[in-house]
Formats: C-alpha cells, sequence, structure tokens
C-alpha cells in the first residue's frame, strides 16, 4: 500500500481520559452525571456533537432546546481545546513505526472526526517531525466519516487510487470509512475498541500493536 490513512484519536493517540474531562467537566457544571472513564470508549469516532449527546441523560437530551445543546458542545470544545494535552499520549511505539513508513516510501496522512483546527493542533504538537502529506479534521462544510467523500478527496489529492491505499482506525467506523472509500481497513487493536470490534466489522488486518505496521504489504 503507497498510503497511510491514519485516524487520530485512539489510533496515534490515547486521549480518552483529556476527551473525558472535557466531557465531565462540562457535566458537572450544569448538576449532570457524570460517566467512568471507560465509558467514553464507545462515545468517541463520531464527532464532537455526538460524544456530547451521547454523554447527556436520555431525558435531558429530550428536553434541550438545539441552541441549548449547541451551547453545551461549544462549552465542552472550548474546554477541551484549552487542557487537551494534560494527559494525551502517542501510543508506544508509533513513533518509530511511523519513521519505518516513511523509510519504505510510503505517503502519510490523517484523516479525524475531531473538529479540524484541534487535529491539526495535536498532530504538530505530537508529531512534529512526521512529514504527513495531509491532516483532516471535522468541517462544516464536509460530511464527517463514515461517509467516504473526504477521505476521496484527499487520495485524489495525492493522485493515488483507493486500491493503493489503507485507513487505520480503531473503531467499526473507521473500518466502514476505508470500505466505503474502496480502501483497505487496518485496525487498531491497540486501541480503545478492541480488536473483536474490529474483526466484526470486517477489517481486512487487525493489528495487536503499531510496531506491525510496517510488515504490512
Amino acid at each position: 500500500m503507497k498510503v497511510f490513512l491514519f485516524d487520530l484519536d485512539g489510533t496515534l493517540l490515547n486521549s480518552l481520559e483529556d476527551i473525558a474531562l472535557a466531557c465531565n467537566t462540562v457535566l458537572r457544571r450544569h448538576g449532570l452525571p457524570e460517566h467512568p472513564l471507560p465509558a467514553y470508549r464507545q462515545m468517541v469516532g463520531r464527532g464532537f456533537d455526538y460524544l456530547v449527546r451521547s454523554a447527556l441523560p436520555a431525558a435531558t437530551l429530550d428536553r434541550t432546546s438545539p441552541e441549548a445543546l449547541r451551547a453545551l458542545v461549544d462549552e465542552a470544545r472550548a474546554w477541551y481545546g484549552g487542557h487537551m494535552c494534560e494527559h494525551t499520549r502517542p501510543y508506544d511505539g508509533l513513533d518509530a513505526a511511523l519513521q519505518s513508513l516513511c523509510d519504505q516510501g510510503r505517503v502519510l496522512a490523517v484523516l479525524s472526526n475531531k473538529p479540524d483546527e484541534l487535529t491539526k493542533d495535536l498532530v504538530r504538537r505530537y508529531f512534529p517531525a512526521v512529514p504527513f502529506a495531509l491532516v483532516r479534521g471535522a468541517r462544516d462544510d464536509a460530511p464527517l466519516k463514515p461517509d467516504p467523500a473526504v477521505p476521496r478527496a484527499m487520495l485524489a489529492a495525492l493522485n493515488v487510487p483507493a486500491a493503493d491505499a489503507c485507513y487505520v482506525g480503531d473503531s467499526d467506523v473507521d473500518v466502514f470509512t476505508a470500505h466505503n472509500a474502496g480502501m483497505t481497513a487496518v485496525g487498531a487493536g491497540w486501541g480503545f475498541r478492541g480488536a473483536a470490534e474490529l474483526e466484526a466489522a470486517g477489517a481486512e488486518h487487525v493489528l495487536a500493536a503499531p510496531c506491525r505496521l510496517p510488515d504490512l504489504p
């Protein structure tokens, strides 16, 4: 495969604790019940709006107006943006694996459902030496994963057919994204969701650790 597109949260970065802290802080401010850290593993991956909606109690969500919900999302996003590097770290072995892929002549890129400016900030901060050809997060003018529009546009910009590319991610959303865009799905078994979900979703490869990435054909 010539091109490796990577998910961010749960694939390149173990960011779960900072994400959970952002949501729990907003819930606590509004007198709502918080969630334990493991619960956020199933809330991450479909964008910030989905994250906040999932964290709210069902009864609260039902009686919250669209405007009030928007305000909660903005509040959580603002808090997260100011605290997103307190506990977040790259997964062990990622730096070496990415360098090996570069040495092999593979092209690397990042595609996340995290807001675009936060995605780019995190990639710059944690992977300053990695020559990612493209870094793309969620934007108001484009659909989120698993819609194939953005990954297809990224491959077109790189002038690489989908058959020569893979998408590496830790959730079923990432597997569906890869397949919807015609790419090979590589499951990050070290991430938030685990190997069973990735295998059930139909990933062609499920890797136990980042060090296995350079072994892919």
